[in-house]
């Protein structure tokens, strides 16, 4: 009895991973976007989308900001208002109906000004290998995906070392100071990030910047984030 009991409970735990993995992430509700409809939307128009949660940069003063993603594109969600009971429920592959604003900040596309509700279904986005796109118009459409870097070189600052704290020298490891890094790859340099509200000097890949030296090779992953240009906020580094 005690072996049919274990072998029907090992039944249902396979039965809903696969209940899990069969999410279809480009599925809509009625009334609600797909991606290419958000993309063709204008800016400063309402949106509705079903996305779901990939990264929380964080909250404070009620507020969420998020990195969301479903199996067409990625939605930065900005300065969303919410509870902290309800940012605590927000973990990596919860579904949210998000209805908002479409606005733009220096090139990066978010939502504004924004709603949620709390959906059933989940979805992990595996990271898209965008480095052939690095130095390609077509980059932008992968705005805000997590996303991954193959064989990038770290290349000096302009005072000779491999990174920053802030974008001109002036944090520190104490202070929890963002982490700027310059890689370059097809003869052309970028700047990365490591945004300390999402990964901050307590994280491996906030260790792993402060490691580097000028030289090294690397893999990295992170969110395809924009600022006056690609600016990739980072999550993970490989040495090579």
């Amino acid at each position: 009895m005690k072996k049919f009991i274990s072998l029907m409970l090992a039944l249902v735990m396979v039965l809903s991973v696969t209940a899990c993995s069969s999410e279809d992430p480009s599925k809509k509700s009625e009334g609600v976007m797909t991606y290419k409809e958000y993309s063709e939307a204008a800016l400063d128009s309402e949106v509705v989308v079903e996305t779901y949660v990939q990264a929380k940069q964080g909250w404070w003063q009620d507020t969420a900001t998020i990195y969301t993603q479903d199996g067409d594109g990625a939605y930065f969600l900005y300065s969303m208002p919410c509870s902290k009971e309800d940012y605590d429920k927000l973990t990596t592959g919860t579904k949210i109906k998000v209805t908002g604003h479409k606005a733009e900040w220096s090139g990066e596309v978010e939502i504004i000004d924004a709603t949620f509700e709390i959906e059933k279904g989940s979805y992990i986005a595996e990271p898209t290998d965008v480095t052939s796109l690095l130095s390609s118009a077509d980059l932008i459409k992968k705005q805000n995906m997590f996303a991954s870097f193959k064989g990038l070189k770290v290349e000096a600052q302009a005072d000779g070392s491999a990174f920053l704290y802030n974008w001109d020298g002036s944090g520190s490891h104490d202070d929890n100071s963002d982490l700027y890094f310059n890689v370059s790859v097809g003869g052309n340099t970028y700047t990365f990030t490591v945004e300390s509200y999402l990964c901050g000097n307590d994280t491996e890949v906030y260790k792993a910047v402060e490691g580097l030296k000028v030289g090294d090779t690397i893999d990295a992953e992170g969110f395809l984030y924009w600022y006056n240009g690609v600016n990739p906020h980072i999550t993970k580094i490989t040495k090579k």
